[in-house]
Order: C-alpha cells, then structure tokens, then sequence
C-alpha cells in the first residue's frame, strides 16, 4: 500500500532523506501460497526486479529474455580483442546514482555490500567554449544546493540573477507532480529553458547537457519531465548529485550473478527466447507464444523495452481487443531516437587529467565520454599492458544517417575537446546504434502504462512506465518491477516488498502560483 503522506512531503533542509512510499504489512505473509506461479518477459533491470522478487517469496517463475544474455540496455556480453584478449562489451555507461534505492536494494541480492561500485569521482560538464562545470559536491538540500550552485559556478553569474524569469525559476523549486504537470507537459523543455532568461552558456552547461540525458534534445522532451527530472537528480535528492558505477564489467558484476540467484530460488529463465504474441487464455489466465511453444500464466509480467511492448500488442490482437486500454497505451509508447555508442581501444593512453566520465555539451553528436580504463579493471589491465586507453563515445539522441557516420563524427568532436586524441590510433572499435530508450514528449502524461490495474492478470515493468511516485532511468525500472511483483503479491495474500524514494514534492510546492508564459 503506498503511503500518502510520503508522497506530499517536501524536499528541505533537515528532512532530506528518503520516504516510505511502499511499507511492509507485518500482518501478511511474505511467502506465497504452493502453486503459485508468473511469466515476466523480459530480463533487463525491471523484470529481473520483478523477478528477484517473486522467485524470493516462493513464486514459480520463467524469465523469457528475447537477447542471448540478461540486462536489456544494462546488458553486457563477451567480446574477443584482434590480439586475443577477452573484453565484455556493454550498450554504454549507466551511471548508478545514490538515490536509486529500489535497484541498490534489489543489487543487495547478489552483494550486500554493493563492493562492486566505486565512486566516479565527479560529474563534470565540458565545453569546446567554455570552462568546465562540475556538479557534484553540491548541498543536498534545498535551497542550498541551488545557492550554491549559483556561488561556485562559472556559468552563472550576476546577470542570470537579475536578468532571469524568478517565477519561471521558482518552478524548479515547486516541484508537485499534478500541478507541475497540469502547467507543463505540454510544453517543451527548449520552451521552458528559453523562457528561464538565463544566459546561453548557462542553458548550455547547467539544463541541456542534463536535459539530453534522457534521450532526447531540449525541443522534444516534455518541460514537465525535466521539471521533475531536475527535483529528482538534484533539487529533491537527499544523496545528492554523486554517482558511482561498477569496477567490473556488468556481465561478471550483475548479470551472471542475479541468473545464479535466480536459479537459486527456483526460477527458470530463458535467454534467446523472445515472446512473440500474448493471448488470452481460459480462467482468467494468459499464453504467452514462444518458437519454442507456448506458456500459459496467471500472472503476466510485461517488462519489455517500450518498442517491444508495441510489437508485442500490434502481433496480439485477441490480447488487445481483451485489454484495450492496455492496448491503446501499448500504442501510444514513445521510443526515443536511436543512441550510438563507440567504444575504441586506443594505442595511446589520454592526457592524465582528463575524468573518468563527462557530460558534452554543444556538441552536434557527441554527449558523453567516459575512460573505461580508468573505470573497470579488464579495461585498466587490457591499457596496462597495451600502454593505450579503452574510451566510450556515447550519442543519446543521435541525428547521424548510419552508426559510422556517428562514430566518425563524435571522433571529429572529441579531438576537439581532447586533442591528443587526433592522432591516436584505433586498435579495435565495437560500436553500435539502436531505438530502445523510451522518451517523454510534450503532451505524453497520462498515455504511458501503469504497472497495474490496466489488464486483469498483465502487469507492465520498464523506464517507461508511470510509476505512482517520482523515479527516473534505471530505478523507475526496478521500481516499477518491484510494483508489478507486489502486484502479483497483493493478489496471492502475500505482503508487499517495501520501496524508497526521494521526497516527492518541491520545498515551494504548494506556495508557488505563478502561471507559465506562453
């Protein structure tokens, strides 16, 4: 049961720590009754929440993962260098911030000291025309942490004070879920940015390269999203702004260790096993059409990427005339442009005080840059022994026709920022470029699906879905798998897993009542 007061608290200074929105209920069960069982689809960080969950508590589960191994975008699988060296190679570098408490509980499983992930070690912001920026370090609270934002840094200066729409501003910090989006769903983040008044250096370094973030450019995201992504990462997170991200690849960290768990408590799962259609099946319950035959559920557990949820409802037509509304939001899913991401292995180390991660900004293609061999040790022992660097090149909302074309011009644009990368050699490239992240348009609130209540028997998991308190990226995924198990729970007599999140509304929620220009 979701605890209400939890969802009106309010981010400010002595209370910044998380909330309760999910408690446990002592007077159930944690194990369900025998017999029970549940199909998820889907084996990246929302279905293995999901199935973590129910496998825990007794349910019979099968996974079905359409890939040849576990983890969705968080994926990783083996890879064999030109000289012979075994690499594992990733969809890109995931940042595992401190206030993804569902998903940490959740990694807990399988290391209950998190010992895999080490600090970053900063989030800096980097410009072709101005000086860096740095976010992390910054006050948890509110306002604190905008004030001092505002001191320290070198894209802010007296003129953004003066010059800037305070009551537009004021928004950041009156972050209310229904009013916030009432005001601003249907307006674009580009819209709202501009509407700020702030300088364009500070647009640039401080909200776009943060807006970009979330797989989309400014024009395209809904203003709302970014108002509550804003709260969610900075101005309402009692961790504050710093990160940290495995020492090792994601494969030996979390995905063959969670397939061990989950064979530990039972659970069957199924790599290179995609779900082709759902249909609805006699008692209340659900088939599930695989190439290698049919399974047939009482629980349903959808935690595909958000294209995939479309195909698998435009394959199902006796599943989408039982579920319509289900159905229609399954068609209404907004899946971002393609990402890119080009990780080289160079025959050359990068200048020594160049950050393990940056965030890019103003650049036409190139987002982010992160030096895995000074990140994860097969990295840093494939560099040590080669005298060269492993580097990601990432695009999160990428315009180029074909993923060489985006590899060679993120190269163009890192050597302009990094020079000494002009000349160096590329020993091996692994790249790749894919329509898999979902995005948050103008307009789009209230047409994603929720992780219950739409279907009798479905339950739907993913960064996607609308979860009933705030999340973002990677722990909206595991949070809406752990609502969809609770689900599950909830129907079978047993009690919920319990959840954490940020404060949900703003420090001036509720006393801010300026209306935005249009």
């Amino acid at each position: 049961m979701l605890g209400s007061p939890s969802l009106t608290s309010r981010a400010a200074p002595l209370r910044m720590r998380p909330r309760v929105v999910v408690a446990a209920d002592p007077r159930l069960p944690r194990a369900v009754p025998d017999g029970t069982e549940a199909v998820v689809v889907g084996g990246g960080i929302a279905g293995v929440s999901a199935a973590v969950v129910l496998a825990e508590r007794g349910v019979a589960v099968t996974l079905l993962e359409a890939a040849p191994t576990l983890g969705g975008r968080l994926g990783a699988w083996p890879h064999t260098l030109p000289d012979g060296t075994d690499q594992v190679v990733e969809h890109g570098f995931h940042a595992f911030f401190r206030h993804y408490y569902t998903w940490r509980d959740v990694l807990r499983r399988i290391d209950p000291e998190l010992g895999f992930l080490r600090p970053v070690g900063g989030y800096p912001v980097l410009s072709r025309t101005w000086a860096p920026e740095d976010l992390t370090g910054l006050p948890a609270a509110p306002p604190l942490n905008l004030l001092a934002l505002f001191a320290r840094s070198p894209s802010l200066g007296l003129r953004d004070l003066l010059g800037s729409d305070t009551g537009l501003a004021s928004e950041l910090l009156a972050y209310d879920r229904e009013r916030t989006t009432a005001l601003f769903d249907d307006m674009p983040a580009a819209e709202f940015l501009a509407g700020l008044g702030m300088s364009d250096r500070a647009q640039a370094m401080l909200f776009e390269a943060f807006a970009r973030s979330f797989f989309a450019q400014p024009g395209a995201l809904s203003a709302g999203e970014l108002v509550a992504m804003f709260h969610y990462y900075f101005l309402g997170n009692p961790e504050g702004i710093g990160f940290d991200a495995p020492d090792t690849d994601y494969l030996t960290c979390i995905w063959a260790p969670f397939a061990a768990y989950l064979d530990k408590h039972g659970a069957t799962v199924h790599t290179a096993r995609p779900a082709r259609a759902i249909v609805p099946a006699e008692g209340h319950r659900w088939r599930v059409e695989t190439d290698d035959g049919p399974l047939t559920t009482r629980h349903l557990v959808l935690a595909t990427e958000p294209g995939s949820l479309r195909d698998l409802f435009a394959a199902s037509p006796d599943a989408a005339a039982a579920a319509p509304r289900l159905a229609a939001k399954a068609a209404q899913v907004a899946v971002a442009p393609p990402f890119a991401v080009t990780r080289m292995w160079l025959d050359r180390d990068v200048a020594p005080e160049r950050p393990t991660f940056s965030a890019i900004s103003r650049e036409p293609t190139l987002d982010s840059v992160t030096v895995y061999s000074r990140l994860e040790r097969p990295s840093a022992q494939w560099a040590e022994h080669t005298g060269g660097a492993v580097v990601e090149l990432h695009s999160y909302a990428c315009t180029a026709p074909d993923v060489d074309t985006a590899t060679a011009r993120m190269r163009a644009e890192l050597a302009a920022l990094w020079p000494e990368t002009a000349d160096a050699q590329v020993v091996h490239l692994q790249q790749r470029m894919e329509a898999t992240a979902p995005t948050f348009p103008p307009g789009g609130a209230g047409s994603r699906p929720l992780p219950s209540g739409e279907a009798r028997g479905i339950r739907v998991a993913g960064d996607y879905v609308e979860t009933p308190f705030l999340t973002g990226l990677m722990e909206r995924a595991s949070a809406s798998g752990v609502l969809a198990a609770n689900d599950v729970l909830g129907e079978v007599g047993s009690g919920p897993e319990p959840i954490r999140a940020v404060p949900q509304r703003g420090l001036l929620a509720g006393l801010v009542r300026t209306r935005p220009p249009r």
